[in-house]
Formats: structure tokens, C-alpha cells, sequence
């Protein structure tokens, strides 16, 4: 007949729980990574410039730098003659003042020589001497060109000292690339909590294994693994374990050794063959033993030697649901990641009406079409319904009935 459920709790007095046990468990640190490594990362400091960037005035387009006032009234029909003193190309630059009359052929992005103050394209320009010599040569300007004209000034992009990245900005390609134009090798950035990942259960085959009658193969270690990643926590798959008392218990103790946070999946309700209670119970304390929510009431909350270990239900759709609500906000806090049900969370107009059981709060898969709440009714272990859930909507224990065209509030995955 199994044993009943212990510490049942309510969905809120849960979070508390849990939200307790993160802030008393796990301190926010940040560690110093190869900016080459540092990908999707968050830094943990305020970033400020170290240098101007361009670090010098510099060229915008390939031509010659000359002092503007050469070119006044010019013209195609009426060219400027400018003697062309120097030429540079990309990566050096010219030691020559320019002078009344003279010029310096430059490549884009050379920096601008001492005594100009403007480029004037090549497109508009002509060489009037044919010779393998580039120095000493007259060129036609063909154009009129203002001071600093396809020059960038430096400082002109970014000025030193500037703020560039805040604290917590998650790092991209593009913000990546930004610090290496400053010459930045390492960065700090928050550390990412290891979380292992643990499935149990008899049933379950791993993808190298034949399907069999009365198996199947296991879904939530690689479910469980992606949440994680998207969390910012780095995980550790552990594998399947057996639903036996002495396997699950040293693969546990094996996992707290390398990780921050373990997370199980199955073996959570309180049935014959479900075991992590009493493996938790036996060696730290039980703290959650079931949330009065739909789905997911078989979940489990539990503390080790000062670690947190999470039972979530077998079922991938309960096991995904409350790791969004509970759990995914504590890592990606631990993370540096701001708290996302929030900031992703938006209204929506209900396309049909919703029954939901009174009692029990409940987190309704949804599907978004058309800018409209469409219901995902299926049951747990439905991993169908995951493939095109956009996310779900909170139902209060209170509520039987939310009817067609009201407003729900969806949290997005």
C-alpha cells in the first residue's frame, strides 16, 4: 500500500522553502575565465573601457589623407593637383607631415597622417603618373571634401573609462567581441552551480540499449540536462539508476562529491518501489515530501551535508513544470541570471475555457496561436505536449473555471 506523503505543502509555502534553502546553501561567487571561454557567461562586475577605441584617428575608407582646404572648389572638371609624399598601408603608419599641397595615399583603418584632417576617397581620385613608384607622384583630387571627413576621430566609438558591460549582462558574440577589441584576456564572471542529474527508475533504457515490453527510454536525463544549461548551471548526467535502496544511495553520495545541487527524477511518490525518501532520510534531512499542485505533487525537497537534492515526479511534463517553477529561478540566481518569470511573463487572451480540479494549484501547459492561450490538455506523461508548449499558465487552487476571452498570464519558456 506505500506510505503516505509526509510534508505536503502548498505551492507557496514551497518556493519559501526552497528560496531558504538556496540562500542558506549556496553563496554567489564569481571566478576569473579565458574571455575565450567565456560564452553565454555572466559577468559579475561592472566593465568599463581601458582604452579609446579607435585607440587613434583613423582612416574610414581606402583613398588620401589631406589637408581639407587643398580640395576647396574642386571639382571633376577642375581638379586639385596634390603631390603624393607617402603611402601607408594597414598596420603601419606614416612618420611624414603633410604640407600645403601634399598628400598621403592611405588603406582603411591606417592611422591619419600628422597634418591632415580629411580623406578624400580613391574613387575620387586619379594618378597622373604611371610609375612603380607610389612617392613623389602628382594625383587629381576630383572632389570637394569638409574637415574629418571618413575619419573616425579616437575615443570616437568608445571612450576610456566608459561603461561598457553592467554587472550581470549575459555574455553573446557580439558583447564577446567587444571586450577583445579592448585586448581584454580574462574576465570574472559569476561561477555556475554543477548540478547532477539522476534518473531512476526499473523501467527505464538508456538510448544504446533494445527496446523491450515494459520499458522505455529514458526522456528527463536529457530534459532535465537542457533545463539546466538554460538555468546557466552546468550539468552532470549520472546516469540511470535501479530502483534499489543501496544503488540510489551511492550513486547520491557519489554525485555530492562533485556537484553543487542533485537533482533526481522518479522514485519520488509515496509507492512501494519509490525509495529517494528514506535514502534521503538516512543520510540528511526531508524537507518536502509533495507539493499541492497539479502536476507535480510527488516532489521531493531534501538537504545533504549542506547541499540541496531535488526529487522531481517521473513524468517529464510534472518533472519540466516544476523545475520552472521551483527550482529554475534559485539557479539561474546562483548563476548571475536575473530571474526570468518576470520578465517573461505576459497576458494573453484564452481561446477556449479551462476546468481545472479545485484544491490544488494548478500549471497548465498552454500553446500560443494566433496571439491567443490555447490549453494543452494531456496528461503527465504526455512528452508530446512539450514539443509545443510555449509555456504554461497558473491556475489558483480556488478556481474551477476560467472561461473563453479572459486574460490569463503565461510564463514563456
Amino acid at each position: 500500500m506505500g506510505t503516505e506523503f509526509l510534508k505536503i505543502v502548498e505551492a507557496d509555502e514551497a518556493k519559501k522553502i526552497v528560496e531558504n534553502l538556496f540562500k542558506e546553501c549556496y553563496k554567489i561567487r564569481s571566478e576569473n575565465v579565458p574571455i575565450e571561454n567565456s560564452y553565454n557567461r555572466v559577468v559579475s562586475e561592472d566593465m568599463h573601457a581601458t582604452m579609446d577605441l579607435p585607440p587613434f584617428d583613423k582612416a574610414l575608407k581606402d583613398g588620401y589623407a589631406i589637408k581639407s582646404e587643398d580640395s576647396f572648389g574642386t571639382a571633376e572638371e577642375n581638379p586639385k593637383i596634390l603631390k603624393c609624399i607617402d603611402t601607408v598601408e594597414a598596420g603601419s603608419f606614416s612618420k611624414k607631415t603633410v604640407k600645403k599641397g601634399e598628400c598621403i595615399e592611405v588603406s582603411t583603418g591606417t592611422p591619419i597622417p600628422k597634418g591632415t584632417n580629411a580623406i578624400v576617397m580613391v574613387e575620387f581620385s586619379e594618378k597622373l603618373e604611371k610609375s612603380s613608384e607610389t612617392i613623389n607622384i602628382n594625383v587629381a583630387i576630383l572632389k570637394s571634401v569638409p574637415p574629418n571627413e571618413d575619419i573616425a576621430k579616437k575615443g570616437s566609438d568608445i571612450k576610456k573609462g566608459k561603461l561598457i558591460l553592467k554587472k550581470g549582462t549575459a555574455l553573446n558574440p557580439v558583447k564577446i567581441g567587444l571586450l577583445s577589441a579592448q585586448g581584454m584576456k580574462n574576465l570574472d564572471v559569476f561561477k555556475k552551480p554543477f548540478v547532477s542529474v539522476i534518473s531512476t527508475g526499473n523501467e527505464l533504457l538508456n538510448k544504446n540499449e533494445k527496446m523491450e515490453h515494459g520499458k522505455i527510454y529514458d526522456v528527463n536525463t536529457n530534459l532535465i540536462k537542457g533545463t539546466v544549461l538554460s538555468s546557466g548551471g552546468t550539468p552532470i548526467t549520472q546516469g540511470i539508476v535501479k530502483d534499489d535502496y543501496d544503488e540510489l544511495k551511492t550513486k547520491i553520495i557519489t554525485s555530492l562529491k562533485n556537484s553543487d545541487i542533485v537533482i533526481c527524477s522518479g522514485g519520488t511518490s509515496a509507492g512501494v518501489g519509490d525509495i529517494l525518501k528514506d535514502v534521503i532520510d538516512e543520510l540528511g534531512e526531508v524537507l518536502i515530501h509533495g507539493i499541492s499542485v497539479k502536476p507535480g505533487k510527488p516532489t521531493l525537497v531534501g538537504k545533504i551535508n549542506d547541499k540541496i537534492i531535488i526529487g522531481l515526479p517521473g513524468n517529464p511534463v510534472s518533472a519540466i513544470t516544476i523545475y520552472n517553477v521551483f527550482i529554475d529561478p534559485y539557479i539561474r540566481s546562483i548563476s548571475g541570471l536575473s530571474g526570468r518569470e518576470n520578465s517573461k511573463r505576459k497576458q494573453f487572451r484564452l481561446a477556449k475555457r479551462i476546468h481545472s480540479a479545485k484544491g490544488r494549484m494548478e500549471y497548465l501547459l498552454v500553446e500560443i496561436k494566433n496571439n491567443e492561450v490555447h490549453p494543452i490538455v494531456k496528461d503527465s506523461g504526455a512528452i508530446a505536449s512539450l514539443s509545443y508548449a510555449d509555456g504554461y499558465t497558473k491556475i489558483p487552487k480556488s478556481v474551477e473555471i476560467i472561461d473563453a476571452g479572459e486574460f490569463v498570464d503565461v510564463s514563456l519558456f
